[in-house]
């Protein structure tokens, strides 16, 4: 009976390993709790690691010990293949190369409103040499005060700012998302879609700015709900409305995915991963640092803020930032590159 029992245990294990090692084999990415576990695939893969220590001092007990090596065998196979897949994404927090002058440096900081004070943030656009930067949970008044101490620093860009309830004073911050895009780009506008919010993320507003002369890249500030498990659905619309807004094109996506690249495993389109966007973490070696929340190791955390970037553009470096500045995410940064 005993034996059977643990046949069973190490079945249920084997099955509920592979289903959280590769949920979207399963088509389960997207379904609670599966979404949540599979967004910190550091912690993951210590917990498979622990098991398969605790599975390994069973194998002292002569009558656990059939049982004990299965585990141990399942464990380890889970955790080699989460850390395949973590290397092929990159564990690195890295680095950026040297500016060129045909370089677009990105940049992404949900700052939690109030959390990162103006300073902190236009010390950090500086510091990174930013062109674009997507700034969630950012009010208009804290993106211009940024904007002015940048432009006395030699750095200018221009605010643009959606708000998903202007009727409301004083509102949250977490309904506001602005972006601020250097001059040397060119002339942006947001479009009417976004300010009014009839085309965008359903919770939190996300803001598409055109070149007002069609010339340079469409860049989207986005602001994905997070999966709690009561907002699950619309959480999967502001994904797919996500990755609609990359078609074939000219795009940059910068900001609060609350998505790992798991969960945008059936988003995307010709080796794009939203869309026809590219994630640039994944592929400057970077994937697997979390940007949420801070106060935990990089590597235990979500990776959930992204900068992705069409074909137009070859990404040549990325990284995620310190973690004490105040908000619950580390910004991000990356380098891209005219593509040819």
């Amino acid at each position: 009976m005993l034996r059977l029992l643990g046949i069973l245990i190490t079945v249920l294990y084997a099955i509920a390993a592979a289903v959280v090692v590769w949920p979207q084999f399963f088509r389960l990415e997207h379904t609670f709790p599966i979404a949540q576990v599979v967004a910190a695939r550091g912690l993951m893969l210590g917990g498979f690691l622990a098991v398969a220590v605790i599975a390994l001092l069973l194998l002292l007990a002569r009558p656990l010990r059939g049982f004990a090596a299965s585990v141990l065998i399942v464990s380890l196979l889970a955790a080699g293949a989460t850390g395949a897949i973590g290397a092929m994404r990159g564990f690195s927090t890295g680095t950026l190369p040297a500016k060129t002058e045909s370089s677009v440096r990105v940049m992404t900081w949900n700052t939690a409103g109030e959390a990162v004070p103006a300073e902190t943030i236009a010390a950090a656009v500086l510091e990174q040499q930013a062109d674009i930067v997507a700034l969630p949970e950012t009010a208009e008044a804290v993106g211009e005060r940024i904007a002015i101490m940048l432009r006395e620093q030699g750095h200018p860009m221009w605010v643009h700012h959606v708000n998903s309830r202007p009727d409301v004073q004083n509102g949250p911050q977490a309904w506001q998302t602005t972006i601020l895009i250097s001059p040397e780009l060119g002339d942006y506008s947001v479009i009417q879609s976004s300010q009014d919010g009839t085309s965008s993320t359903g919770a939190l507003p996300s803001a598409v700015a055109m070149p007002v002369d069609g010339t340079g890249p469409t860049v989207v500030a986005v602001h994905a709900v997070a999966p709690r498990e009561e907002d699950m659905a619309q959480w999967r619309a502001d994904l797919s409305w996500i990755a609609d807004q990359c078609p074939e094109g000219d795009f940059i996506l910068a900001g609060d995915f609350n998505a790992t690249l798991d969960h945008m495993a059936s988003l995307g389109v010709d080796g794009g991963d939203m869309g026809y966007c590219r994630d640039v973490a994944s592929r400057t070696g970077t994937g697997m640092a979390g940007t949420w929340p801070t106060d935990i190791p990089a590597l235990a955390g979500a990776p959930i803020d992204h900068i992705m970037a069409s074909q137009n553009w070859t990404p040549t470096g990325s990284a995620v930032l310190g973690d004490d500045a105040g908000s619950d995410h580390r910004a991000v940064v990356a380098q891209l590159e005219p593509a040819g």
